[in-house]
């Protein structure tokens, strides 16, 4: 199958928008930047925010993606009552592109004039598809014409796709084949979305636009200053990363006293020792659709070297498959299975591949869904 669905429907009465004057929404259109709450280069945990946020209006939304090859194709945030989508860059994450295939299910304003189901001029950032009638299409044969068009016979075309995309490369991002063509705004000069975090095995994270280097056996108070304050703190309750042994086949379940720094918008869990309060672990998220933490975390762009790589050739980032890391690291083993705290999990259970100073946890598709990182 090609694309994973899905829904996600809160429980409420099911509002049909059929184009009706009541249901349709109007979305405030804004060429080359977005339209409504959505505006282009946001990322994709900004556009849940949003969606969360209006449930009356965005009660039925599709995510879809390529569950085998999850960097091979758009995230793709689907209104199908509302006749919108959203393609987020597999990568980065970032809204790249919003395509409106449905114009009779949405109204969109723009400056003070309403559009829908009418024909209007290419803006940068913009773009119209039109039917061209069959006896017609002679005469527009290089499909490209310039607007306003019209048909000999004195009739204007109705729109029927609109696409909305970053106009300052100048690119002409069209419709259909030339979608590709579309990527995000460029972040503007030290913003720390997708910011590298270069890990050192065994021994630290740098921050590459920040500059901070947090070491294990750091403190809170060290953290707190580099990394300002965590998004959550919690106790830590099992430890899922512990590969048991077969001398000691006991599940550990009680509450120790470790607890988490969370910082979510780093991509990022920092565990601290309860008895010395000094860091022992990191937990680096790679926030794949799939995963049962999808849009808990944002993507934690690391670049892993251990002392014994080859930091040119040989680094381990979020897009490496696990193949590929055995190839680097060697093979390890038996993996652990982790299914996320519960057996009827609709993602699936995951494998925990440890070495050291670092394990791994691999989804079914062989790519990487959490990085963790402690000292032998």
């Amino acid at each position: 199958m090609l694309h994973h669905h899905q829904q996600q429907q809160l429980q409420r009465p099911r509002r049909r928008c059929e184009g009706t004057a009541m249901g349709v929404i109007v979305l405030d259109l804004r060429p080359g930047n977005g339209i409504g709450p959505f505006s282009l280069g946001m990322p994709i945990c900004e556009a849940f925010a949003q969606i969360e946020q209006q449930p009356n209006i965005y009660d039925v939304v599709h995510v879809k993606h390529f569950d085998e090859e999850p960097l091979k194709l758009d995230i793709v945030l689907s209104f199908p009552d509302h006749g919108f989508h959203l393609r987020f860059d597999p990568w980065s994450q970032r809204l790249r592109l919003i395509e409106i295939f449905d114009v009779k299910r949405l109204q969109m304003r723009y400056a003070t004039s309403l559009i829908g189901g009418v024909y209007t001029l290419f803006y940068p950032g913009l773009s119209f598809a039109f039917p061209i009638p069959s006896q017609y299409t002679d005469c527009c044969h290089d499909r490209e014409a310039e607007l306003p068009l019209e048909f000999p016979d004195g009739t204007t075309p109705v729109t029927c796709r609109v696409s909305i995309y970053d106009g300052s490369a100048d690119k002409k991002v069209g419709v259909g084949s030339l979608m590709h063509k579309a990527s995000a705004p460029p972040l503007l000069p030290g913003n720390l979305y997708m910011e590298e975090v270069h890990v050192k095995l065994g021994e630290e994270l740098y921050f590459s636009i920040g500059g901070q280097h947090i070491p294990f056996g750091a403190s809170p108070q060290d953290v707190w200053t580099e990394l300002g304050h965590p998004c959550g703190i919690h106790q830590k309750q099992v430890d899922q990363m512990v590969i048991h042994s077969a001398s000691d086949p006991r599940p550990r379940t009680t509450l120790c006293g470790d607890y988490f720094y969370n910082y979510f918008t780093r991509g990022l869990d920092i565990l601290f020792d309860g008895q010395t309060h000094r860091i022992k672990k990191f937990v680096l998220h790679t926030n794949y659709p799939g995963h049962a933490d999808f849009n808990s975390y944002i993507k934690c762009n690391f670049v892993i070297q251990g002392s014994d790589l080859d930091y040119s050739k040989q680094s381990i980032t979020p897009s490496t498959k696990w193949d590929q890391v055995k190839e680097i690291l060697g093979d390890c083993g038996r993996a652990a299975i982790q299914t996320q705290g519960s057996t009827d999990n609709p993602f699936g259970s995951t494998f925990v591949y440890g070495y050291q100073n670092v394990a791994f946890e691999v989804m079914k598709n062989d790519y990487i869904a959490t990085v963790t990182l402690f000292q032998s």
